[in-house]
């Protein structure tokens, strides 16, 4: 008889800081109150069971919760709430007020994560059991900075369910605090290895700086999702074909490569007219352009710190060129980054109308990538080993999407989770990324 693959919870409760912590609003970043910023970012972490802990001291769930209550001490602000202007802008975090803390979350599975594939696509749970529940109790869901919930399967393994306000922190700083919580489960008592800062005044504030729309699904495409593990022969072929091409001796990345296979990929797949230019947009972490301002050089600043490279092409050149032609585009692209920035940063790219390079769109010719593979998210540990796998979500399956995360722990390569070409073309794009001729 199969397992029942149910999930039971426990209702949500409340993790204040394990100490007293400062009171009092703290102001948010031009980033930070970007719009779309406002979002709750969403991910599985998903943890094998460690037979060497089988009844040694309390279970998954009551050791991230306690952890998590001291690592508020430092990251106080995650147990705030967002605070707005009376015309709705996002404007600051209210710190220690009446009903701040985390909403934590305990639930059961009744099965082993091998009778649902380690939620693998297409997954045999619904997301929606495995991320945390928003409580009655808040009013408006909006407000909120983070929510936890803890997954215990009948095999001992456990899901750890995140939802994220991208408008206190990025993904390096969202990793950064859950690396922090892994430390404190570990046992150390101590302060965490990174002290955290807040510091949100070195971020720029362009008074010209330009808005652009919120992306809207009216007349957007919907996408097929496609999840690939990429072996490290494959990385490997592409990058020796790089390195055999005329390119002054420089070398390629990992990322830099399987962007590049699957926007040649995709550009092919979806049928472009040649003339027409293709987009590829990627966040670049801004840290060291700003290491003169940040506190401490940047060490341990966890607020939104990056700025979104845009490299087009026409649709024609993306689909003949070779993968290292591919890959000099988009080297090309991050070396333009430092001078992008600085103009963005001083308001010359703002002025007289100019674009938001942070702007997301719905235009299907635009693949939007993210690189999740060096965050950190893979590293966490909470005393059980680092994850099996972490699984990216996205509420949006009409905006192009590309997320680089790391293989299942212990094995080489890179594993690709696409949202990006229409459910009749999804065989052709794979088709595309499989063949290395």
């Amino acid at each position: 008889m199969a397992a029942s693959k149910s999930v039971e919870r426990l209702s949500p409760r409340l993790v204040t800081p394990a100490e007293p912590t400062p009171a009092g609003p703290l102001r948010l970043s031009w980033l930070d109150r970007y719009p779309t910023q406002m979002a709750l970012i969403e991910s599985l972490h998903v943890f094998k069971p460690a037979p060497e802990r089988d009844g040694d001291g309390a279970g998954p769930a009551r050791t991230i919760e306690r952890a998590l209550a001291q690592a508020l001490v430092q990251y106080y602000p995650l147990a705030g709430r967002l605070g707005f202007t009376d015309d709705g802008g996002l404007l600051q975090v209210d710190c220690g007020g009446d009903g701040s803390g985390v909403w934590f979350t305990e639930a059961e599975a009744a099965c082993g994560l091998e009778d649902v594939e380690y939620l693998e696509h297409p997954m045999m749970i619904s997301k929606d059991e495995l991320l945390p529940p928003t409580p009655a109790a808040e009013k408006d869901e909006r407000k909120l900075v983070l929510l936890v919930q803890v997954t215990t399967f009948a095999c001992g393994g456990f899901v750890v369910g995140f939802r994220f306000s991208h408008a206190v922190a990025d993904g390096p700083g969202a990793a950064q605090f859950m690396a922090a919580v892994g430390e404190y489960a570990r046992g150390n008592s101590a302060a965490t290895t990174v002290e955290p800062h807040w510091g949100r005044e070195a971020i720029p504030n362009p008074a010209t700086a330009v808005i652009g729309s919120l992306p809207s699904p009216v007349g957007a495409k919907h996408l097929e999702y496609l999840a690939m593990d990429i072996s490290a022969e494959y990385i490997g072929h592409y990058k020796a074909q790089y390195n055999d091409a005329s390119h002054g001796g420089s070398w390629c990345s990992a990322f830099e490569v399987l962007v590049a296979k699957a926007w040649q990929s995709r550009t092919r797949a979806a049928c472009f007219d040649p003339d027409s230019d293709v987009h590829l947009c990627f966040a670049m972490n801004a840290r060291p352009l700003l290491h003169a301002s940040l506190p401490h050089a940047g060490a341990g600043f966890y607020g939104n710190c990056y700025y979104i490279m845009r490299v087009s092409a026409p649709a024609g050149k993306v689909a003949g060129l070779s993968i290292p032609d591919v890959v000099k585009i988009i080297k090309d692209g991050k070396r333009r980054m430092p001078s992008e920035f600085t103009r963005w940063a001083t308001g010359e790219a703002g002025a007289n109308g100019g674009e938001d390079p942070y702007q997301i769109t719905a235009d299907y010719r635009t693949l939007l990538v993210s690189d999740w593979s060096r965050l950190g998210f893979a590293e966490v540990d909470y005393g059980w080993g680092p994850p099996a796998h972490v699984v990216p979500l996205t509420n949006l399956d009409y905006i192009a999407t590309c997320i680089l995360v790391k293989p299942w722990a212990h094995k080489p390569g890179a594993r690709l989770i696409t949202q990006c070409v229409t459910p009749d073309r999804i065989a052709a794009f794979h088709q595309g990324m499989l063949d290395m001729n």
